[in-house]
């Protein structure tokens, strides 16, 4: 297990000589090809190919999304079996519970493999990669519940080895994950000469002095600060003499980056007692960001902590404010713990500087009871609303896949038979509003919300209007507003219709229907009927264009003609399929060939 000391900070980005990890497949690995699995159950369509691991999307008799972690090399599967031993025995947050282990017998062709929760989302160094580097806020909650993982491990006497940035996932939710447990075992079990790859993971000073991987909680700790270092900085610190924090990121503030600092130190004897000493030390120093006065909140020098200070005093005594989820024009979107009932829900909270405005609170208020009342499989169900002060929030049920837009941005374009039933679904669901006289307005993917059943469920009312209201004036999203919401003339149905098409295009392609960056490119666009549908099927094409007619007498006048005329299209693929299948048998031994298309638009 030797290793070579890294010298110089490390950037997280990867290139064709620096291989990717962690890497996202579509395809079924060669060592599960032949495997048989239980009645009911199928392949998912995601795997991740990891350091002596593949983790592949297996989808149960219930429907649920499970992880099946294998070892393609036969020669470490006793290696996986002590990994799935060990893990069957945790329990904490951020470890993904270990469900069933499957051995292998004569007569079944299945195992060794472990199931356990699939998990949704990116790692850390993904992240980074992806955006930049992140916030303060970010890196702490990171460390916290990192930290939190890591310390439960010593407590049990073991080491993880391998904390890094390519093995801490966050869910589109804002939770976090540890992986890499395959390192996290007993040595006497790991096979002999294996070793975190360190272009990855981040190398502890006193390894590079032993010259080998000898992990133990001072290892770790060094190991998390060093993953906290990347995600402020985009770069891994090296493991000899590490620029002090302040230096490379001058807004940390100074307490959090001396607790960071002495994290670092290359003498393990000089860093903090254990890692839950860490995270005490940087609660110290967060702890009083921001006092109550007389009813309200003093607005500390950063803005991120008087939102989140505002939030903690209004609902301290029903949630634990555990992520920020997001933030749109008017609110923000937080991940929070209901403390009655022990649940994660998600809480939707006003601006502060709208929710001094009484008709901004009204039109929330308004949202949450539209939304309240339409009680369907594919609409995030509502759960309360509520104010104190100048706080105003709703919740609602938590949505662990994150959003439409989220999917598309972490895996790419989605094939038609995988969207199929999603659509049908959101469809049902507008027929459900259409018929209660509601009309969404502002359909677009960060509005279509993933459960972790991959089930798509509308969200985000604000902006519906009721039969008999205005239904007047510019609204929705430009990339997937119908012309009349663009020329703010009356709406009806239909632009919930013409937004279903566009998302449709959006998730196949990867791209909105109409490119431009402003409302009045894309509407000269969609009224001089630019719509290039060349790299769709006949068939689908013909149903997006009526969809996303710019003349509402040519569109689909509503939800209900919409799906109606979309399942005669799902059924059309199906007998197509069917045939092509007949059709691809060899005849008298010599194959014929597939009609191409469909087996591309089905995803096979």
């Amino acid at each position: 297990m030797a290793l070579t000391p890294v010298d110089g900070v490390r950037a997280l980005r990867v290139s064709a000589d620096h291989p990717r990890p962690n890497r996202l497949t579509s395809e079924l690995p060669s060592h599960l090809a032949d495997w048989q699995l239980p009645p009911d159950w199928r392949w998912g369509g995601e795997g991740v190919v990891a350091e002596y691991r593949h983790y592949q999307e297996i989808i149960d008799a219930l429907g649920r999304s499970l992880s099946l972690v294998t070892a393609p090399d036969p020669a470490h599967y006793p290696w996986l079996a002590a990994e799935a031993r060990y893990l069957g025995h945790r329990n904490h947050p951020s470890i993904p519970t270990t469900y069933h282990y499957w051995t292998r017998y004569k007569d079944i062709r299945r195992g060794p493999g472990y199931l356990r929760r699939w998990i949704e989302g990116e790692t850390v160094g993904a992240h980074v990669r992806r955006t930049g580097p992140e916030d303060v806020p970010y890196m702490l909650r990171l460390l916290r519940a990192v930290g939190s993982t890591v310390a439960y491990l010593h407590d049990a006497g073991v080491a993880h080895g391998a904390v890094s940035p390519e093995h801490m996932w966050v869910a589109p939710t804002g939770r976090i994950w540890l992986l890499g447990w395959q390192w996290a075992i007993p040595r006497a079990d790991l096979p002999t000469g294996v070793a975190p790859d360190r272009r990855w993971t981040p190398t502890a000073p006193e390894w590079a002095v032993a010259g080998s991987w000898t992990p133990t909680p001072a290892s770790d700790q060094w190991q998390l600060a060093a993953a906290c270092f990347a995600a402020l900085t985009g770069e891994v610190p090296p493991s000899s003499d590490p620029p002090p924090v302040r230096l490379v990121r001058p807004d940390v503030p100074q307490s959090v980056a001396s607790a960071l600092d002495r994290a670092l130190s290359e003498n393990p004897g000089e860093r903090h007692r254990s890692i839950l000493s860490l995270i005490r030390t940087l609660d110290r120093s967060s702890s009083s960001r921001s006092v109550i006065v007389t009813g309200e909140i003093a607005v500390g020098k950063q803005e991120w902590q008087s939102e989140e200070s505002r939030l903690r005093w209004a609902v301290g005594d029903d949630y634990d404010v555990l992520a920020l989820l997001g933030k749109g024009t008017f609110g923000t979107v937080w991940r929070v713990r209901d403390l009655s009932l022990e649940r994660e829900v998600a809480l939707k909270m006003l601006h502060p500087n709208v929710a001094s405005d009484e008709s901004a609170v009204a039109r929330f208020r308004r949202e949450a009871r539209l939304a309240a009342q339409l009680a369907h499989p594919a609409i995030v169900p509502i759960y309360d609303w509520d104010s104190r002060g100048d706080v105003s929030w709703y919740t609602m049920e938590l949505a662990e896949g994150g959003s439409v837009a989220d999917l598309i941005t972490r895996s790419g374009p989605r094939p038609f038979a995988e969207i199929a039933p999603q659509v049908d679904a959101v469809l049902d669901a507008l027929v459900a509003a259409h018929a209660n006289s509601i009309i969404h307005r502002d359909l677009k993917p960060e509005n279509i919300l993933i459960d972790r059943y991959r089930r798509w469920r509308i969200t985000d009312f604000g902006i519906a209007k009721v039969a008999g209201e205005d239904a007047g004036g510019a609204s929705g999203t430009p990339a997937f507003a119908a012309p009349e919401q663009l020329l703010g003339e009356l709406q009806g149905p239909a632009v919930d219709c013409f937004a279903v098409a566009a998302i449709v295009v959006y998730v196949m392609r990867g791209r909105p229907p109409f490119p431009g960056r402003t409302g009045p490119a894309i509407l000269a666009q969609q009224l001089a009927g630019q719509l290039d549908l060349s790299d769709f099927e006949p068939e689908l094409a013909e149903w997006l264009r009526c969809g996303l007619a710019s003349d509402t007498e040519q569109r689909f006048p509503d939800a209900a003609t919409m799906q109606a005329a979309w399942r005669r299209l799902v059924r059309a693929v199906e007998a197509s399929a069917a045939q092509a299948t007949q059709l691809g048998e060899s005849h008298d031994g010599v194959p014929v060939a597939r009609p191409r298309w469909w087996k591309r638009v089905l995803g096979r």
